[in-house]
């Protein structure tokens, strides 16, 4: 294709005619040489060096694709990455696409903040359910609302358990045999904790996004919902498995008192993993390379340990499409999009990150399959897929998520007991969300 004929198809309307005349053709060759200009606001939510990983992707784009020139825009953290795309969409300069965590997605959706991909889907020959079949399934829930393509899988994740070898084995525990189950997991935490403090049987961030996505899958692994996944204006804060969820959370910390009281970030989690001050952690798919990088013993990773059933939230991001865009830059956007979720890219992507790669043909390239014999560890994620369930979304996601997170940190800090905390944070998310239960009330109403 040239590249005039490149600029033309860019030109093409989501609906899909063509709306250039042949004059306007003509015109267009005189400046055929400008690239469409689309910016790409991403973050960087784990360890490592994901941001000039990403800078580099992009320039390969650029060089591959003449007609458009793309910006990578680091935006910091998700929750940061969501404030200031909303800025940018209220201002009406908002980017081309943005790396979005899945657990906004439905929210863009409810407040009209973001375009569907389903007509750019269409233009390209297929239907939704044919371009998703690409994908893992469990990807699906956190990207089609309604029946539409409001995300598309980009870096995804689960939760996992990191631990030591050889704490495990100056413990008289088995590393070949992780514990699978709550039970088992206190067991062995308590043999991990040495008296002298020299060593944490358990850790994991209880700073906020990461507190509520592991507390979230506790919840789920205890047998219960975390909140409504078909309806954004509903959470089980206060349900029994909930409870059950933070009477663990008391143990670990105040009555076990094999994880450290207060609130850790994942440097802290880490740095003690490293210098084998810790015998498990709780962190994401996406700190694998960040941990193979920089663990100089033996570890390995496990599924999380269940009460009731298996259960792992799927974390991660998604690409979106926000509102205000012109159809040029749609389109351009839609270029970038598809060659970052191509198997090639998104292998590539994988690797370097940690992040499960969400395009299953990515598994079948030579390299991805080196890569998976030579790290064991990266398997884990794929397998653990079977149990994957939503992450939290929900109307104004943040303060709800806060909700339940505020009394998870103060349980940490043995301000307030699990009842206390989960009918104190029920109450706290009811109040948040009324105004989206209200408005869908009446429009059943009306």
């Amino acid at each position: 294709m040239t590249e005039i004929t490149r600029r033309t198809a860019l030109k093409t309307t989501v609906g899909g005619a063509l709306a250039v005349t042949a004059a306007a053709a003509v015109t267009r060759t005189a400046f055929a040489a400008d690239p469409i200009e689309i910016d790409l606001f991403f973050p960087v939510p784990v360890q490592g060096k994901l941001a000039d990983k990403m800078k580099e992707l992009i320039d390969r784009f650029n060089t591959e694709h003449a007609d458009i020139k793309a910006t990578a825009v680091y935006t910091g953290s998700y929750d940061d990455t969501s404030l200031k795309t909303r800025a940018a969409i209220k201002a009406g300069k908002p980017p081309a696409a943005v790396i979005m965590s899945a657990n906004f997605v439905r929210e863009y959706m409810i407040n009209g903040d973001v375009d569907p991909w389903d007509p750019l889907i269409e233009k390209d020959g297929k239907t939704a359910a044919t371009y998703f079949d690409n994908f893992w399934p469990a990807l699906k829930s956190n990207a089609v609302i309604d029946s539409k393509v409001y995300g598309i899988p980009y870096q995804n994740s689960t939760p996992l358990m990191y631990y030591s070898v050889d704490a495990f084995k100056d413990a008289g525990l088995d590393p070949d045999k992780p514990p699978e189950t709550w039970a088992d997991w206190v067991d062995a935490a308590k043999k991990l904790t040495k008296a002298d403090g020299s060593r944490w049987g358990i850790m994991f961030p209880g700073t906020y996004d990461y507190c509520g996505w592991i507390t979230s899958a506790l919840v789920m692994q205890n047998g219960g919902q975390y909140y409504n996944h078909d309806y954004g204006g509903e959470v089980y804060y206060n349900a029994p498995s909930s409870l059950g969820a933070l009477t663990l959370l008391d143990t670990l910390v105040n009555k076990a008192k094999v994880m450290p009281p207060g609130v850790s970030d994942a440097n802290a989690c880490t740095s003690a993993f490293f210098a084998g001050r810790l015998g498990m952690m709780l962190l994401s798919t996406g700190s694998l390379s960040f941990v193979r990088d920089n663990m100089k013993s033996p570890y390995k990773v496990a599924f999380l340990p269940k009460a009731m059933r298996n259960a792992a939230p799927i974390g991660g991001a998604s690409l979106i499409l926000p509102k205000g865009n012109t159809p040029e830059r749609q389109a351009a956007a839609w270029m970038l999009i598809n060659w970052l979720v191509s198997p090639e890219i998104a292998g590539e992507w994988s690797r370097f990150t940690g992040y499960f790669s969400p395009r299953k043909a990515a598994y079948d390239l030579p390299d991805m399959q080196k890569f998976m014999t030579d790290h064991p560890d990266a398997k884990i994620a794929l397998d653990q897929l079977k149990f994957a369930v939503p992450w939290f979304d929900t109307f104004n996601t943040v303060a709800v998520r806060k909700a339940m997170e505020d009394q998870v940190q103060a349980i940490f800090s043995g301000k307030v007991t699990p009842a206390d905390a989960v009918a104190a944070a029920q109450k706290a998310a009811e109040e948040l969300l009324r105004p989206y239960v209200e408005q869908t009330a009446l429009k059943v109403v009306g």
